[in-house]
């Protein structure tokens, strides 16, 4: 079977999705399949690294899509970066040969529409893996007015894309909810999560002291943000509790990772003089496991209008780690539905806005000693392993490939 992944993101880049669609590339290879990659030669937050145009990597062909890489500084810098991107997938799909499946992620917006005009005309089926839905997250982070021309034009277009969807992958019951109010029939949509990076990621003692100690937080009580920073996830809550606890020190903040709120992190740093925050890049996977053991408590942050819309990746490598979470979210949210499966204080949530029950939450867990991995959470864990969705994944875009 002749294989299509498209996608603004994918090796060596560190982001999330980069990081799943390589996995699922090699999962697809493995099983025998011949796959080819079509992504950004620009570096998703960092536009200055930049990448080969074509290589073939562990019998991957890989091409690459040249973009001004003006960054996400402004909206219309994104716009011309995307919009080039889809110029140049274009030319190279057109190019391509047929695939027996195209599979689209959702990055830049709207790509997985790209993939369904191609197929119209070349043939195959498409697969979208919806990894956030858009033009739903544009209107839910206020850039795009609901009911104006925009949104509709938009909206249309990704209704006629997954419409014509031999499969859609939803990451959760709300998006699959949501799909549905679309007009997607029930049987078209899988539900399941990315998985998590269960090779590289597992509690590691020694690394989790070799990381406090190169960034100087040995002793201290760690609380991690990790991941992508975006509006979709609203940090204000945890940085007033930052600064409402900038006099304990034994508590610290240390936020991992990039995106277009991670500068904003960094300036509400300077202008309060909080010297319990810490701010680092995405770390390499070969780094993460350490990375992410330094934690004595996790956060993870969905907006309220995100339901639905964006999925909390980074939760499955933190039930991994067997490391409690705070999650700062509404009550109804895949969050939740997690965190009803574990024992209380392993598990802490709390609205946006409500700095005092953090501030408490946090003050109570600082106090406790070190505990061991969760049990409970790394079992958990195990249904969300790449062994077990990846494989159930490769299933679904393999059955997919007969649809008529």
């Amino acid at each position: 079977m002749r294989v299509l992944l498209l996608n603004q993101c994918f090796y060596p880049d560190h982001v999330a999705t980069a990081q799943h669609l390589t996995d699922l590339a090699l999962g697809l290879k493995g099983a025998g399949h011949d796959v080819t990659v079509v992504a950004s030669s620009r570096g998703y937050d960092n536009p200055q690294n930049r990448y080969a145009s074509h290589e073939s990597w562990q019998g991957i062909q890989i091409h690459r899509i040249w973009t001004p890489g003006l960054g996400k500084t402004a909206k219309w810098r994104r716009l011309v970066d995307f919009a080039c991107f889809w110029l140049s997938a274009t030319l190279i799909l057109l190019r391509l040969q047929r695939f027996d499946v195209t599979v689209c992620l959702t990055s830049p917006p709207l790509i997985s529409t790209l993939g369904s005009i191609v197929a119209l005309f070349k043939g195959g089926e498409v697969v979208p893996w919806v990894m956030d839905l858009n033009p739903d997250e544009a209107v839910a982070a206020g850039w795009l007015r609901a009911g104006g021309l925009a949104e509709r034009i938009l909206s249309g277009l990704q209704n006629w894309g997954f419409r014509r969807a031999a499969r859609i992958v939803a990451l959760d019951r709300f998006m699959a909810a949501r799909l549905m109010a679309k007009g997607v029939p029930a049987e078209v949509i899988h539900t399941d999560p990315p998985w998590s990076h269960d090779e590289k990621v597992r509690y590691d003692a020694l690394a989790r002291e070799d990381f406090r100690a190169q960034h100087g937080l040995s002793g201290k009580f760690i609380v991690m943000y990790s991941g992508n920073h975006s509006p979709c996830h609203p940090l204000d809550t945890l940085l007033e509790a930052a600064k409402e606890l900038r006099e304990d020190g034994h508590v610290h903040f240390l936020f991992v990772g990039g995106g277009s709120e991670f500068e904003k992190v960094k300036l509400y740093r300077e202008r309060h003089h909080l010297e319990n925050i810490t701010t680092l890049p995405y770390q390499p996977m070969d780094r993460l496991a350490g990375s992410l053991s330094a934690a004595d408590l996790h956060s993870v942050v969905l907006g309220e209008a995100f339901v639905g819309i964006v999925h909390p990746c980074k939760i499955y490598n933190i039930l991994t780690l067997g490391i409690p979470f705070l999650a700062i979210g509404p009550v109804e949210s895949h969050l939740s539905d997690l965190a009803d499966r574990l024992p209380r204080g392993e598990t802490f949530r709390a609205d946006h806005g409500d700095v005092p029950a953090v501030v408490k939450i946090l003050k109570i867990m600082s106090q406790r000693e070190q505990s061991v991995p969760s049990v409970r959470a790394q079992e958990l864990a195990l249904k969300y392993s790449m062994e077990v969705l990846r494989s159930r994944l490769i299933q679904v875009i393999e059955a997919a490939s007969v649809v008529k």
